[in-house]
């Protein structure tokens, strides 16, 4: 949650920010410029450097691919997931976790040619025509109405814009057209081959439930690492030229590049979302899953029974911000009393919503008791959101919370900065691991800088290579 801007997220008309997702058959955003949604979601990496070179390779790739027209964008979106996806309109986006990953620019454009590869070949208009974008909120299962779920998309859901799953044969096309596209443009694509051995690790080391992105949305098959390869040695040798693969050029380029979640915007600590930007923190229900995005933050109840959000509100006063919260979730016959939390003004609502449940029945389906606090020119909406058959099991963790939301002071807090990317260089004989030791890295962390370099911790380094570490 970036909010570090809170004006980037008012709405004209309506007080709150509603991430409300295109469904299928809805007609996707044109041209060049990200999709708004997506960068709600995500943000934008301010990194411009980073930005143009990826728009200089995905031009060349696009000027050369079989669709040239159907390529419309590259977008490098602030988020520290492994992701890199195509939408159906023809914009490519990567996370700078992904980017944090590769370890040559061989593996970038074999990405790249990938995703293309899904735009020209148009799974993703495939996919939209056959009704698979999702549109319930993930986190919230079929509790809710689909008016109040909509204010609770994880990321996950946004995804579905245009990384529907693909099948097989859409992944083996892609795959084929990515070979076909970095190898013209002078990369090795057998890189490619060799950042999905990194994606396994990656899940292998997490287990299961942290799957990369990419994988969850990209199937991975037993076969698809030799089909590359083979691919790629063909692709070689019809080129009748070295390809490149400009391991040490890339590796400067990400030099500095943020690695892993951005404390900066907000973060979870024993139980306690904190907000150095923002200066406030607040108590998260224990055992309650989190989702932080730059437009929301989300605690949900294990089973999806009770949701907690937090959003901007809009509005010069509490009043106008309740007004216009009860207008935008057509709230009914709601019950406002003004308060003060740990000195902030506030305005507590407890509500119905009215609608069909999952039978088509007319009735009331959701209860909400919501939290409008005023700091300074900024108010913030926590809605709790539940059933009306479980509104009193939940209210108690909706009202600690809020009252738990208080100005952050202690500065071990306040002062917390994302780790980066840097890029270091080894000595003759050194193994990966003796490298990591005398950059300070834990014994704990050595696995994960491994797969982070795409080596092994007893890999052998020659004089000057280079290699990464994170750290602050």
């Amino acid at each position: 949650m970036t909010f570090s801007s809170l004006s980037r997220f008012r709405l004209p008309v309506g007080g709150l920010l509603i991430c409300l997702l295109p469904l299928a058959g809805s007609k996707p955003v044109q041209g060049p410029n990200p999709d708004p949604q997506i960068v709600a979601q995500f943000g934008l990496l301010n990194n411009a450097a980073l930005q143009s070179y990826i728009d200089e390779k995905g031009q060349q790739m696009g000027r050369i691919s079989d669709r040239p027209d159907d390529v419309k964008g590259f977008t490098v979106v602030d988020s520290p997931i492994i992701n890199a996806f195509a939408t159906p309109d023809g914009h490519v986006y990567f996370t700078r976790g992904i980017l944090a990953h590769f370890n040559n620019e061989a593996q970038f454009a074999g990405v790249l040619g990938h995703e293309i590869g899904h735009i020209t070949a148009r799974h993703g208009r495939k996919q939209q025509t056959r009704s698979t974008v999702a549109n319930g909120a993930l986190i919230l299962g079929s509790l809710l109405s689909k008016r109040v779920a909509s204010i609770a998309q994880p990321a996950s859901q946004v995804v579905g814009l245009g990384l529907l799953k693909y099948g097989r044969d859409d992944e083996n096309e892609s795959d084929k057209l990515g070979v076909k596209y970095s190898s013209k443009i002078g990369y090795d694509p057998a890189s490619m081959a060799d950042f999905f051995l990194t994606l396994q690790r990656t899940s292998q080391s997490s287990g299961a439930a942290s799957i990369p992105t990419f994988l969850s949305s990209h199937p991975n098959s037993a076969d698809r690492y030799q089909n590359v390869k083979r691919m790629a040695a063909q692709a070689e040798q019809q080129s009748g030229r070295q390809l490149a693969v400009n391991r040490d050029q890339y590796l400067r380029r990400i030099e500095g590049l943020a690695y892993g979640d951005n404390p900066r915007e907000g973060y979870v600590e024993g139980n306690v979302f904190y907000h150095p930007d923002l200066k406030f923190r607040f108590p998260v229900p224990s055992g309650w899953k989190t989702q932080n995005s730059p437009s929301q933050f989300q605690m949900a109840e294990p089973s999806g029974k009770a949701v907690i959000v937090l959003l901007p509100a809009s509005g010069n006063s509490l009043d106008a911000a309740a007004e216009a919260l009860v207008q935008q979730l057509k709230l009914q016959s709601p019950q406002a009393s003004r308060t003060t939390i740990n000195s902030f003004p506030a305005i507590a609502i407890q509500a119905d919503q009215v609608g069909q449940d999952q039978a088509g029945n007319q009735g009331i389906t959701a209860r909400t008791l919501t939290f409008l606090i005023q700091d300074g020119n900024s108010i913030y909406a926590l809605i709790g959101l539940t059933s009306p058959a479980a509104f009193n099991t939940y209210a108690p963790a909706f009202n600690n919370t809020a009252q738990g939301f208080a100005r952050l002071t202690d500065a071990s807090k306040l002062n917390r900065q994302p780790e980066r990317i840097r890029i270091k260089t080894a000595r003759a004989g050194q193994t990966l691991a003796q490298a990591l030791a005398a950059n300070g890295i834990p014994s704990k962390r050595y696995e994960e800088m491994a797969i982070l370099n795409g080596m092994k911790t007893t890999d052998k380094m020659t004089a000057g290579m280079l290699f990464k570490v994170a750290g602050r």
